[in-house]
């Protein structure tokens, strides 16, 4: 299988990439989750990998944040190899990750959700700038700041997960399928939010995600993830205009009998 790269190149300077992933390879027992994936995030972008269920987007994230320890290959946090250490080493060098399904402390009530993440800070100006930084983000939180997280909404615990990550002011947040199980209207909300942070903040992100059109229009740079190995990279806007992107991902089709035989052939990275 061809490995499709853009021209250009995901090109930058040592001191601009936060994360990279070299060769690496992670598996459930037996059977091989990712397969020989490189890939790098620079300082103050959104990167995405785009892929199906079960292409093993999510195994990706875990093996960075330490949940999963790879069989091969290594992973480099801020120049350093952070490649199978515990992950609450890892969440102290300032990499938080927003698991897919949003995982927040249900019996504890939002403000203190918010303190967890807050947990390895000991500036408490810092943690009550960045507590009112959030709540002007996602007002909800602040209108619900003494109720149980385990009563919220789902999209209200997804604003909750993303919030309790900023806590830690972070240098990087691995973003799990945050679009998962949630109304158009409240992924469009929470994607423009993710967006603002990053810009405003300058929060470096790396989100995983199946809405391939959001997750396009929200990102700069993306990786297309099929079977376990990254098929395609490029940036956004360039994957946006590429025809298998389209058809495959973005579920846009050409008219007429030369679409449908285009259809019927498999992509071009096959």
């Amino acid at each position: 299988m061809n490995h499709v790269v853009n021209e250009v190149g995901h090109n930058a300077g040592h001191e601009d990439i936060v994360l990279k992933l070299l060769n690496v390879e992670s598996a459930y027992g037996p059977i091989k989750a990712i397969r020989g994936v490189s890939l790098q995030v620079k300082k103050g972008e959104i990167a995405t990998v785009l892929g199906s269920n079960g292409a093993g987007k999510t195994t990706i994230l875990k093996t960075i944040s330490g949940i999963i320890d790879p069989r091969k290959g290594s992973v480099e946090f801020k120049g350093q190899n952070i490649t199978a250490m515990d992950p609450a080493h890892i969440v102290q060098r300032g990499l938080m990750h927003v698991p897919e399904g949003r995982e927040v402390f249900p019996l504890l009530s939002i403000r203190d959700n918010l303190l967890m993440g807050a947990y390895t800070r000991n500036d408490r100006d810092g943690v009550a700038r960045d507590m009112e930084a959030v709540f002007n983000y996602f007002p909800i939180l602040r209108e619900r700041a003494a109720q149980d997280a385990g009563l919220l909404s789902g999209g209200q615990q997804q604003m909750l997960a993303i919030s309790r990550a900023l806590m830690a002011n972070p240098d990087l947040i691995l973003l799990d399928e945050p679009s998962l199980g949630l109304s158009p209207k409240l992924t469009k909300e929470i994607f423009e939010i993710v967006v603002r942070i990053n810009r405003e903040r300058g929060t470096t992100l790396l989100l995983v995600e199946q809405n391939a059109n959001m997750a396009l229009n929200a990102s700069d740079y993306g990786y297309v993830l099929e079977n376990g190995r990254i098929v395609m990279e490029d940036t956004c806007a360039r994957l946006r205009e590429k025809d298998d992107i389209k058809e495959f991902y973005l579920g846009l089709k050409e008219e007429g009998v030369r679409a449908d035989r285009r259809w019927k052939k498999k992509k071009t990275w096959r």
